[in-house]
């Protein structure tokens, strides 16, 4: 696959495409106990092709110097390359290049609002943090159905600024309850953080709607994108958000490098979260003033060949197309889905009518943990996750403690779908489900 150009094609990826796509990455040539590896745990982490390596190996060997430093060559090259990726990924998800802030990951980016929202809280960033500040009597909006890491960041911003955390229930299919939508938005709401598409259900929920109840109590919006961004096309402005995330090292990229988006005005009006080196303008030693954002968000050496390796990333992407991604994904999460529930003793989690999902699905074999699911299926060389996904509320809320979740990505097969199936169905016999 080249990944220079990006692609407006609409056609499905044809078996040749795909066993070419297939044929850019080493690991799914691996063997595991005398079988070829099928790798169905992309939500979790994808697999690399050889473009992105290449990048990260490339750019070490010619272009190597700290970014934003030195008047040397090599500084001045390595500087270009780093703020060309930023260019890259802001271009991917149609963004100004000022409001893409570099972060470790996705945890961080959600960390790093909810820690400036605290400072600004405290009276930090000057008049213009104003509008960002939240105490008691406000209210910071989740859902159900979030990662910790869209959950733990804002019940410690509730805990230090005196505010109340709601959330907004979900129904037995997976849904999200429109009633508690109505119910928990109001005009206390201050803060509404929800993800685009469950890590668990595969759902994508309803942005449109979410941002819209938002704005109309005048309530900021944060997107967890972590499982939108690699495979479907990401707009941030159109979606109408005011920050999203997003981790590389789920679309092709390395570990390591994540995207805060924020809206330029509302970066700017933030303190900072972290202060070092290479975000200020001027230190005395009694103060400091700090440069605009992004650069006010990034202290210190930064992530400089991960940044090289996802915008790597991104440019495969785009030359495959993300909507050719998205639409060969979803037939085969729907074969997936179909699938698994036809086995007996095999529940799906989340199944709305009508609703479009992702490529990934979790499910519950009865009586049966599914660690042993995960072990069963690793024995035939099918690689799955299992637990509660970083999602434990949402698990109690559909009355298990686990699932074994099952993720493709653009490297995917029908037939890789089928040796899981096959796998799920031998194991309830294996186990003994329903005998």
């Amino acid at each position: 696959m080249t990944d220079t150009a990006q692609t407006t094609r609409t056609d499905a990826l044809g078996d040749a495409e795909l066993a070419a796509i297939r044929a850019d990455f080493p690991i799914l040539s691996t063997v595991v106990n005398g079988a070829p590896l099928v790798y169905l745990d992309s939500g979790a982490t994808s697999q690399k092709p050889v473009q992105v390596l290449d990048a990260e190996r490339v750019f070490y060997e010619r272009d190597n110097a700290a970014v934003h430093r030195g008047a040397h060559m090599l500084a001045a090259l390595a500087t270009e390359t780093f703020e060309d990726a930023r260019a890259t990924v802001a271009r991917f998800v149609g963004a100004r290049e000022d409001e893409i802030v570099w972060t470790s990951n996705a945890t961080e980016g959600i960390n790093l609002i909810a820690y400036a929202v605290s400072n600004a809280s405290l009276g930090r960033g000057g008049h213009a943090a104003r509008a960002l500040r939240i105490g008691p009597g406000d209210e910071i909006v989740v859902t159900e159905m979030e990662h910790h890491a869209n959950l733990l960041p804002w019940q410690e911003l509730a805990a230090r600024t005196g505010a109340t955390l709601r959330y907004i229930s979900i129904l037995d299919d997976g849904s999200l309850d429109p009633q508690s939508v109505d119910a928990v938005i109001t005009d206390r709401t201050r803060i509404l953080a929800f993800t685009h598409v469950s890590n668990v259900l595969g759902i994508v929920n309803p942005v449109a709607d979410l941002v819209a109840r938002a704005k109309a109590v005048g309530a900021l919006t944060v997107l967890d994108a972590c499982q939108s961004a690699p495979h479907m096309t990401l707009d941030v402005v159109a979606l109408g958000v005011d920050f999203a995330v997003f981790s590389g090292h789920k679309m092709l990229g390395p570990t390591g490098i994540g995207v805060l988006y924020g809206r330029a005005d509302l970066l700017n009006a933030m303190p900072p979260f972290l202060t070092g080196g290479s975000m200020i303008t001027t230190v005395t030693m009694e103060s400091a003033e700090y440069l605009p954002a992004p650069q006010r968000f990034e202290a210190g050496t930064q992530r400089i060949s991960q940044t090289v390796g996802l915008a790597a990333a991104v440019r495969y992407l785009e030359s495959v197309g993300l909507q050719r991604i998205a639409e060969h994904e979803s037939r085969l999460g729907e074969r997936l889905v179909a699938g698994l529930s036809s086995i007996a003793g095999v529940r799906v989690l989340g199944q709305p009518a009508g609703t479009h999902r992702v490529g990934l699905a979790s499910f519950d074999v009865a009586g049966v943990h599914s660690h042993d699911v995960g072990q069963f299926l690793d024995d035939r060389g099918i690689a799955v996750r299992v637990g509660h996904h970083c999602a434990q509320p949402l698990h109690r809320r559909l009355g298990v403690t686990s699932s074994t979740r099952a993720s493709a990505y653009l490297y995917s097969t029908d037939a890789e779908i089928d040796q899981l199936l096959t796998g799920v169905a031998d194991a309830t016999t294996f186990f003994g489900v329903g005998s």
